[in-house]
């Protein structure tokens, strides 16, 4: 199904909810067992994946834009009250195993948090948001299942995924960290049950590019070349450019390309008293950077004119036999405006034996104010190259994960990237800085039988889509900057129906999440390169 927003009782969800299956579990696995996809399984995809958002000092990073889907789709209750599977659990933070929660009323971003971007089912570079989570290999994050499967493209599993904690407008400080594999619940990857919107992603040690030496080479060079590149442009003479272009050829470095490419309408130019003394001004290039233009005008226009090679002054006429076809379309584009010329038939009595046609030209003089400007690509590397950060865990902490506790008793911290304007066309958020919500969650369930969602809680918020995925924290302290993942932003919605969003939803972490999370946490990603000492 699609993910849309509506007004009052109607919510925008992270992705949209088709019926056709499109992941799956293994061969042998059955609905309890987690889906599991497979991203980037080598290092040679590592290598593509990272070169792709590290290209032209990250610009796919920064062109990426917010996952966000429609705004109007109604049909959603609130009721009910959500029963656990089972007892609660936690599993602590990173470096908070076997200490206690610390309580402060000021609010630290942690820097668990960021960005995970990848390329859509339409081949278009998307973000959402996410955190690093605890595991024993310290190379999870969790995020919305919709921005790790795109729905919308029918069983599309995101590609070029990668997380960068902390990110911040092409800043990647702790690295990037590239999607190995991505764990799911099976009810989600097969039939997109809305309930269970969340997934778990297992990342390789993080990369980045270690400051190092900035050489210029040639072009072969660069081309070979793989890291850390760009190309700057030299302005040079043309003398400079026309004897590069003979040593290296036009496919060479040596390029030009024409500025300011504007016309101005100008005076006859002195001497022009003839049509032979006009004939250099009609070329391509015309003289002495002036052109004589001809255009097409109406026949009243032509003979109102005088033919004395001024603007606007007749240029020529001319009459020629055309076919019926012909005539018949001139005439639609006559009358259409597009045709300025006369057409005539042609009889021999009262029979139509023929069709012509008379076109006729005015003359103008312009001046271009072009400039051809010359100049030499230039290729620098920077023969740092590429280092491990080590893994995500060690670089910026993971939070907890809790499952199976009780809803509207505790508060909750949810943090995400909001980035969409909201139904009314305000846009509050920018993407860019990341945002947190504090408050307990719903008592009663988010239901929406059309797009399977019977159990979602919900929390007052105002977020807007790009804080998809984004984490709902349970028992948050701003001291450590640590709490337990207890939920994922996966949609929006406006309650009280003045087309602004106030509450935001997700599944509820229960004990089939956790089964979710556990086989996830097991698995080993790996290091593409050696750590940095």
């Amino acid at each position: 199904m699609k993910r849309t927003l509506i007004a009052a009782g109607g919510f925008l969800l992270a992705a949209g909810l088709a019926t056709t299956p499109a992941l799956t579990a293994s061969a042998s696995a059955t609905a309890s067992d987690p889906a599991q996809e497979q991203l980037a399984s080598d290092a040679k995809k590592v290598s593509e994946v990272l070169k792709f958002w590290t290209a032209s000092n990250n610009l796919a990073l920064k062109q990426a834009t917010a996952l966000t889907y429609d705004y109007k789709v109604g049909g959603a209750v609130m009721k009910g009250g959500y029963v656990a599977d089972g007892k609660p659990g936690i599993v602590a933070p990173i470096g908070q195993e076997k200490k206690t929660a610390v309580k402060s009323q000021n609010v630290n971003f942690p820097k668990t948090i960021g960005k995970v971007f990848f390329v859509d089912g339409k081949g278009a570079p998307r973000w959402c948001s996410a955190t690093s989570i605890q595991s024993p290999n310290r190379n999870l994050i969790a995020t919305a299942g919709s921005c790790v499967y795109d729905e919308e493209a029918n069983g599309h599993v995101m590609d070029k995924f990668v997380f960068v904690p902390a990110y911040y407008q092409g800043k990647t400080a702790y690295g990037i960290y590239v999607g190995k594999t991505a764990y799911m619940h099976y009810d989600y990857a097969n039939y997109e049950d809305g309930d269970r919107n969340y997934a778990f992603v297992t990342v390789y040690n993080g990369l980045n590019f270690s400051n190092g030496k900035t050489s210029q080479v040639n072009k072969e060079e660069f081309d070979k070349y793989v890291g850390d590149k760009w190309v700057t442009d030299k302005e040079i003479t043309q003398a400079e450019y026309d004897a590069g272009v003979q040593r290296y050829g036009k496919d060479g470095p040596y390029k030009s390309k024409v500025v300011d490419p504007k016309t101005e309408t100008v005076g006859k130019p002195s001497g022009v008293n003839s049509d032979e003394t006009l004939k250099p001004y009609l070329t391509a290039d015309g003289k002495d950077g002036v052109k004589a233009v001809t255009y097409e005008v109406t026949e009243g226009a032509f003979t109102g004119a005088k033919k004395d090679y001024e603007n606007n002054s007749q240029f020529k006429s001319e009459t020629l036999p055309i076919s019926k076809e012909e005539f018949e379309r001139l005439t639609k584009e006559k009358a259409n405006g597009n045709f300025p010329g006369k057409l005539e038939e042609v009889k021999d009595g009262t029979n139509v034996i023929g069709w012509k046609k008379t076109t006729y030209w005015l003359l103008k003089w312009v001046k271009s104010s072009a400039k051809t400007v010359y100049y030499v690509e230039q290729y620098f590397i920077n023969e740092g190259g590429l280092v491990s950060t080590g893994r995500l865990g060690d670089a910026v902490g993971g939070q907890g994960f809790a499952y199976n506790q009780p809803v509207a008793k505790t508060p909750v911290r949810a943090f995400g990237y909001p980035y969409a304007e909201h139904p009314d066309g305000h846009k509050a958020f920018t993407g860019i800085t990341p945002k947190t919500c504090y408050g307990k969650t719903s008592a009663k369930n988010v239901v929406w039988a059309k797009y399977r969602i019977e159990e979602n809680v919900a929390l007052r918020c105002s977020m807007t889509p790009g804080a998809d995925g984004g984490p709902w924290l349970l028992k948050y302290s701003n001291a450590t900057r640590l709490g337990y993942v207890n939920g994922v932003t996966g949609g929006f919605l406006d309650t009280d129906g003045n087309n602004r969003i106030d509450t935001i939803i997700s599944a509820y972490f229960d004990g089939e999440a956790a089964a979710v999370y556990n086989a996830a946490a097991k698995s080993w990603s790996g290091d593409i390169l050696p750590v940095k000492k």
